[in-house]
């Protein structure tokens, strides 16, 4: 049974009942002096509070999905032990498993489409990836077999799993619903975490000596994924969106890279590269490519591309509203930039799934095919 199951919710909330019932029912007959009795009560509060405290862990991790199974909880990296051959002639992306969308019918690709599961190696970057891509129902339909889709990068958090993407935020049942309900264009989704050299949260920076991530997002998985998929190579045909620090590397991405993406959308963003224990040095005293990671400064004094941008904030509850404001004052023609400001909603899951399906069609506005 998954870390994220229904089924281990139910029984470790059942443990923790019966537990604190078996001891409201013994604590009489413990209630004598001596070490058994003693031992006995101490037993009895401790693993009553062991199970509350895993039903009540666990509850919350199915509401957030901190973790995304067992090996993510305790630290083991499944899905990195992918082999990915580097003989001449193999493929950028390669699918080591596929999953058909939870809609009637989506058992057959061509009305449901499909996630699939890759690996994704990047040429310049040399680094390689676990990710999901969703391609939708059209993509296997006879009568779109020659066309061309657009596609959008999407990242979660740090320290998230891909999983998240799908389990908790459900992107591609939500392009699913509203390509089918007409309100976008049928769009592939590449959708994976900024963490591509865990545990180290890079904050997409190509570091001095160190992971070359920006140059993965920008230019290996495009190109990779264009390689393999019916995807142009044009900006036009190329997105960039994700949450938190997902949605920091989002607007860095599209701001620093117009000729490659034609949209950014950051939903809870931060504008400014982190620099902590889990980002260790990024900049290596390089002050020209820390100011470079302070997307506020990067619009004051950098060149602007015809970019465009969607910001997401809060009145209450993020702690982005004063900085993601000045954004959007900072953004100048021919870039373009749009918002979602919601009354209230904290930096978590709920808020982004209000955000994440009108973030979707204003993505596909902005994109083309070919």
């Amino acid at each position: 049974m998954g870390l994220t199951s229904d089924k281990v919710l139910v029984l470790a909330v059942v443990l923790a009942v019966v537990l604190f019932l078996a001891t409201v029912w013994l604590w009489p007959r413990l209630s004598r002096r001596g070490f058994r009795p003693v031992a006995g009560r101490v037993g009895l509060l401790l693993v009553t509070q062991l199970a509350l405290f895993a039903a009540v862990g666990l509850g919350a991790n199915r509401s957030f999905l901190f973790y995304g199974s067992w090996a993510d909880l305790f630290g083991q990296e499944q899905q990195l032990g992918v082999v990915v051959d580097h003989a001449a002639g193999t493929k950028d992306v390669r699918v080591v498993g596929t999953q058909a969308l939870d809609v009637p019918g989506g058992s057959r690709p061509s009305v449901g489409g499909q996630v699939q599961k890759v690996v994704v190696e990047g040429e310049r970057s040399g680094i390689a990836s676990p990710a999901y891509v969703y391609l939708p129902p059209e993509y296997f339909q006879a009568r779109y077999a020659k066309r061309k889709f657009p596609a959008t990068v999407v990242l979660t958090g740090y320290p998230g799993t891909a999983e998240n993407l799908i389990k908790a935020l459900d992107y591609p049942g939500k392009a699913y619903a509203q390509a089918r309900e007409g309100r976008m264009q049928p769009m592939i989704l590449v959708m994976l975490r900024p963490t591509v050299a865990p545990p180290r949260d890079t904050e997409c920076v190509d570091v001095p000596g160190g992971p070359q991530t920006e140059t993965f997002f920008a230019e290996d998985l495009p190109k990779a994924v264009s390689g393999m998929y019916r995807v142009g190579t044009k900006a036009r045909n190329w997105g960039f969106m994700g949450n938190s620090t997902g949605g920091y590397c989002a607007l860095k991405i599209a701001l620093h890279h117009p000729d490659r993406f034609a949209a950014g959308a950051g939903l809870s963003a931060y504008y400014k590269a982190a620099e902590d224990v889990t980002t260790g040095d990024l900049f290596h005293g390089d002050e020209a490519l820390r100011r470079r990671g302070d997307l506020l400064w990067s619009l004051d004094h950098g060149q602007l591309g015809s970019t465009s941008f969607l910001v997401t904030t809060s009145k209450k509850g993020e702690g982005n509203l004063k900085s993601t404001r000045e954004f959007i004052r900072k953004v100048k023609s021919p870039a373009q930039v749009s918002s979602i400001i919601l009354d209230s909603g904290g930096h978590n899951f709920n808020t982004w799934n209000r955000e994440i399906a009108p973030g979707l069609v204003w993505m596909g506005e902005r994109l083309s095919a070919n």
